[in-house]
């Protein structure tokens, strides 16, 4: 949000808005803000909660708006979308000449230990089909600066940090995995996915489990660049 900096009368997109709540805060500013997610519960929430905010249900691959803006916004979204050259295409068509993409999202490094032990786990059981899934997007900040570069960007600014995140859950590894890893379990009974969850987090007890709190190793990217 401090690199954004968002100014009274500025447009602004907020793309990858979930409920709201960014989109909102964004909003106290003075600015004009429209919100875009894939999902649509996500919207539906946004709405009723926020409703003189403009939200749309559509997909960053294929953005379909009628206006440029100022800028735009995306907070921990774009690691879902593999497909990064539609993305970029997307926000450079709908941005202003000279304006501005502020993007935080995983990058390389983001859950490694997390991930190697659930991978590990997959071979070691023998499914290895199960363990080659990859459906995350995590790169570095030169493998994505040069992305933007090709397509008409020009960076300002590139971080790659750790951020070790607490999770609330007691449960907190298997539950984040139950969250946002369900593709990795496709075809596996449900009881054999517990066992495995099981042994990941015990796995993980040593490194993740810090001060009586489970911690997700989480690495994040982040960039401001403007539109040439």
């Amino acid at each position: 949000m401090s690199y954004l900096n968002p100014k009274a009368g500025e447009t602004i997109l907020d793309l990858g808005c979930g409920t709201g709540d960014l989109t909102n805060e964004i909003c106290r500013s003075g600015a004009a803000v429209t919100g875009v997610d894939s999902s649509a519960e996500m919207i539906v929430a946004a709405r009723t909660k926020f409703p003189k905010i403009e939200f749309h249900q559509m997909d960053a691959r294929n953005l379909g708006l009628d206006i440029q803006f100022d800028a735009i916004f995306s907070n921990a979204v774009l690691h879902w979308i593999p497909e990064k050259e539609m993305v970029i295409k997307g926000m450079h068509s709908h941005v202003k000449k000279n304006g501005r993409i502020i993007l935080e999202f995983g990058g390389k490094g983001n859950i490694q230990q997390m991930l190697t032990a659930l991978r590990d786990t997959f071979t070691k059981r023998g499914y290895y089909d199960n363990a080659k899934i990859d459906f995350w997007y995590f790169p570095s900040i030169s493998e994505y600066a040069t992305e933007l570069e090709k397509q008409g960007f020009r960076v300002l600014h590139a971080e790659h940090f750790d951020r070790i995140t607490p999770l609330e859950s007691n449960e907190g590894i298997k539950d984040w995995f139950k969250m946002f890893g369900d593709n990795f379990f496709i075809g596996l009974p449900s009881a054999e996915k517990e066992d495995i969850l099981n042994e990941v987090q015990h796995k993980l007890i040593a490194t993740h489990f810090i001060n009586g709190a489970w911690n997700a190793d989480y690495a994040r990217i982040q960039f401001v660049a403007v539109k040439l």
